[in-house]
């Protein structure tokens, strides 16, 4: 699906929350690539299920024509800087839900980049009609939990030493989940 576009600016930094188009395939692939270098709060390793222009471009495809599914970026003047992203469910009995995954480089941080990308999500899914929107979150991450709280996220489980990362160490992940308010 196609939302409008919202421009914000936050302690000097102007930036657009916008859907993906075809043309930020060659830039998705290559920040994809380089925010999980810069945090292990993501699933993957640095070029673990790499995606490349072309997969990316059949994403943005698809995530545009599916009434259940949205794309969005966050870029400065031009420069992708971070992306969002909702997958609906093709299945009758998940057709109710999305879920939802966020990705900001590092040096966009503090500039409400991931706010924005999920407030702009929220207001998508509650607009389709939505019932619930979950995700996953690494439980070392408190500021994101904070945040997804602060939006009506609930916990609703922790997967118990679910990821280990380059530490060697075992980490728990929390599953977060948000109902559609009643109107």
């Amino acid at each position: 699906m196609i939302i409008s576009e919202n421009i914000f600016t936050v302690r000097g930094l102007t930036y657009r929350i916008r859907s993906a188009a075809l043309a930020d395939a060659k830039q998705l692939s290559a920040l994809r690539l380089k925010i999980d270098g810069e945090t292990e709060y993501l699933d993957r390793e640095p070029g673990e299920a790499f995606l490349d222009e072309k997969k990316f471009e059949a994403i943005i495809q698809e995530d545009s024509k599916q009434s259940r599914h949205l794309f969005l970026v966050a870029d400065i003047e031009g420069e992708i800087v971070g992306f969002s992203r909702c997958e609906g469910h093709s299945l009758k009995r998940f057709a109710h839900k999305v879920t939802f995954g966020v990705a900001v480089q590092k040096d966009a941080w503090g500039y409400h980049i991931g706010k924005e990308l999920l407030a702009a999500s929220i207001d998508w899914a509650d607009k389709q009609g939505i019932q619930k929107i979950s995700l996953q979150v690494l439980k070392t991450n408190q500021k994101a939990i904070r945040l997804y709280e602060h939006h009506g996220f609930e916990i609703e489980g922790v997967l118990k030493n679910d990821k280990r990362l380059a530490d060697g160490l075992y980490y728990d992940t929390v599953v977060m989940g948000r109902q559609r308010p009643s109107f």
